[in-house]
């Protein structure tokens, strides 16, 4: 048996992993408290700014241990369907602090100044995408919250806008993601987009539409008008994507193979044209029209087919001998 699985063969991951970041007082943290069944890890003491009644479960985060200690309850606790990061920037602080703080007997991992060396750096990475790996594969969903910064494009003066996350831990950080939306406000309409621009970064793996607006959820007489599910249903469309490929990738492969078994049908003009008869009736995924339109021209070549373009039909060559000295007299 081969270790390598056909796409339709792939399992899905059970976690989205996405990053909510943008302008002070956007409502990132609001937002990101829709998440289904969601509980916070507070980085930054910000969750006392969220208004009470969009407040989850919260872990009010004062060293790395702390995050260390929930992760081994949210192990047990099947009802945690997804995990509140805010911030991500504070959270590597915290990992960086951790370094310093217990590298007595490993002086390696930071410089005489009590910076963090390189191999200093590369500890909190793995340490970083050691959380990401244990809560995905716990079935988690991890939302991190970040504020915005504007930087300068390399070798230019133009700028974009991206996460603060804190050094070359962005970077690090983007590869894991499934999704980013940035958001902002426009005008009296607080927007988050996933789509990347010339402007800022973003990241889009499940087709959501390019600029959407946040439904409002107070109004201005501070009265709760809404229910905080954005996230929740940003959720439920990514995994529905994901389902729909596994499932066309099965339909694919289905296609291919009766391709292949209708094509050893093909042995004259007669039966080549009821098999592009046949291939009108399918309904295509993906590529397999022309794939089907490859095996035909392929099979009619190896049997003495060609195609008059005019009729749009498969006929024998010598058909098209006598047509053309028909037409030459």
């Amino acid at each position: 048996m081969s270790l390598f699985k056909k796409p339709s063969e792939l399992q899905a991951k059970s976690g989205l992993v996405a990053m909510i970041y943008g302008q002070p007082g956007s409502g990132k943290s609001t937002l990101a408290c829709s998440a289904p069944s969601a509980v916070m890890f507070d980085t930054d003491g910000g969750v006392n700014r969220i208004n009470g009644a969009h407040q989850i479960p919260t872990l009010q985060v004062t060293k790395w241990e702390d995050i260390i200690d929930a992760m081994s309850e949210v192990k047990h606790s099947p009802e945690i369907q997804s995990i509140v990061i805010d911030t991500v920037g504070k959270m590597i602080a915290y990992i960086e602090e951790y370094i310093i703080r217990t590298s007595t007997g490993n002086k390696i991992e930071v410089n005489r100044d009590g910076t963090l060396s390189l191999k200093g750096f590369g500890k909190r990475k793995q340490m970083f995408n050691d959380f990401i790996k244990s809560a995905v594969t716990l079935g988690k969903n991890v939302i991190f919250v970040g504020h915005d910064k504007e930087e300068k494009r390399a070798g230019g003066d133009e700028t974009v806008i991206r996460p603060e996350v804190g050094g070359s831990s962005t970077n690090d950080l983007m590869k894991e993601l499934d999704l980013v939306g940035y958001m902002e406000m426009n005008g009296n309409i607080r927007t988050i987009t996933f789509t990347p621009t010339d402007r800022f970064y973003a990241k889009n793996t499940c087709d959501m539409p390019g600029v959407i607006p946040i439904p409002i959820l107070i109004n201005e007489n501070k009265e709760i008008v809404g229910n905080n599910n954005f996230f929740q249903n940003v959720i439920d469309n990514y995994r529905k994507r994901i389902q729909t490929n596994i499932e066309n990738n099965k339909k694919l492969d289905e296609i291919k193979l009766d391709i292949e078994q209708n094509l050893e049908a093909v042995t004259d003009a007669d039966s080549a044209n009821k098999f592009i008869e046949w291939c009108k009736t399918i309904n295509h995924v993906y590529n397999s029209a022309a794939i089907a339109k490859t095996e035909i021209s392929r099979r009619a070549k190896e049997i003495g087919l060609e195609f008059d373009s005019v009729n749009k039909v498969y006929v024998n060559k010598q058909h098209i001998q006598e047509k053309n000295d028909g037409n030459a007299s």
